[in-house]
């Protein structure tokens, strides 16, 4: 017998209901594949606006009333389009919400999306911080886009973002998530568990000296239609440590990996969060829901995404610099990431996103 749940995070077959009742729409029909086993990827739409600065659309306002505000100019995205790094884009989406009074969502960019360290949130009619939707929300979504290291190449129907639903409060505890280590580990080593589980930075590989990749300043365009296409070294340089420290510089983006090799349950699912705002002088971003299944009976470890800030700062091995916060699924999924779906990263170790070469 499936085993459900008052509250938690809604697996597929309940993102699915929601889709059959109206509760999310679609100006067109879903591909197959849209449908994660805990959250929904979001498509693009047909259109972007070249804004002046980043907005919310504030309490009671409307975003596509802000817009005039803030447009420099429309750009059709019908043949494709590049955004160009350092600006900022809206794009409205083809899916948008009727959500229930007892249902909340929380966006998040896709993984492959955060590796190519452009940046893209959610905004909803009347937001006052992005990514959060609330229960009861009637209106359409946007994707506010940023390209950080890297212009990009998009098209309508390209996903970067992704939203999962929840009803009611289903973070599990610390206790909770210490018994359940001790039953089935969640992490290959001793946790750190504190608010979530912590995991710490790898840079003494087992084998070989490649700890991780610092995206190059000066780039082509990463078409982010195109998959395993780009050579690597077109847009990274490796990074090699054999002290177990690297330095980081001011300013630039790094692609590393966890230590630990993470497991997320099938009645589970997670989200990466930083350990703290800001740990010494660098940030790991927080781009990427984990899915129930995740690591579960073939080890993976979490990529990370770091940029430093004002100075340069020594990391070093088993540095902790995140944690996952774990919560109960609603019900059971009725697929797994990595068993029952095409998943880029199950297994991984040290990984860039997918739209490079192998």
């Amino acid at each position: 017998m499936t085993k459900t749940h008052a509250f938690g995070v809604l697996p597929d077959n309940a993102i699915a209901a929601m889709l059959e009742a109206g509760e999310i729409t679609a100006t067109t029909p879903l591909p197959d594949g849209q449908i994660q086993p805990a959250s929904l990827d979001l498509r693009l739409g047909h259109k972007a606006y070249r804004v002046r600065a980043s907005f919310l659309a504030g309490e009671g306002r409307p975003v596509a009333d802000r817009l005039p505000e803030f447009t420099m100019h429309e750009m059709d995205l019908t043949q494709g389009a590049v955004l160009e790094k350092g600006c900022v884009y809206v794009v409205p989406l083809m899916e948008g919400l009727a959500l229930p009074a007892d249902i909340t969502a929380v966006c998040n960019a896709k993984s492959s999306t955060g590796r190519v360290d452009c940046l893209t949130r959610v905004i909803a009619d009347g937001g006052v911080e992005f990514d959060r939707i609330p229960a009861g929300y009637k209106g359409p979504l946007y994707a506010e886009i940023c390209p950080r290291s890297f212009s990009v190449k998009i098209e309508p129907g390209l996903r970067l973002n992704q939203i999962r639903f929840r009803r009611g409060h289903a973070t599990l505890s610390d206790a909770d998530l210490a018994a359940r280590h001790a039953d089935t580990p969640l992490v290959d080593q001793a946790p750190l568990i504190d608010e979530g589980l912590g995991f710490s930075v790898d840079l003494s590989p087992s084998k070989g000296t490649l700890v991780g990749y610092r995206a190059k300043p000066h780039t082509g365009v990463i078409d982010l239609t195109q998959i395993g296409t780009h050579p690597t070294a077109d847009f990274w340089e490796e990074l090699h440590s054999t002290n177990g420290q690297i330095i980081l510089d001011p300013g630039a983006f790094y692609i590393l990996v966890s230590r630990e090799a993470v497991t997320i349950p099938p009645d589970c699912a997670a989200e990466m969060a930083p350990y703290l705002a800001m740990v010494g002088e660098f940030r790991v971003h927080y781009a990427g829901f984990f899915d129930p299944g995740f690591g579960h009976g073939v080890p993976a470890r979490g990529v990370l995404e770091v940029r430093c800030h004002e100075s340069p700062f020594v990391l070093e091995h088993g540095q902790t610099v995140g944690r996952l916060v774990y919560e109960a699924m609603a019900s059971a999924p009725t697929q797994l990431y990595g068993q029952d779906i095409a998943s880029n990263y199950q297994g991984q170790g040290l990984k860039l996103s997918k739209h490079f070469k192998p």
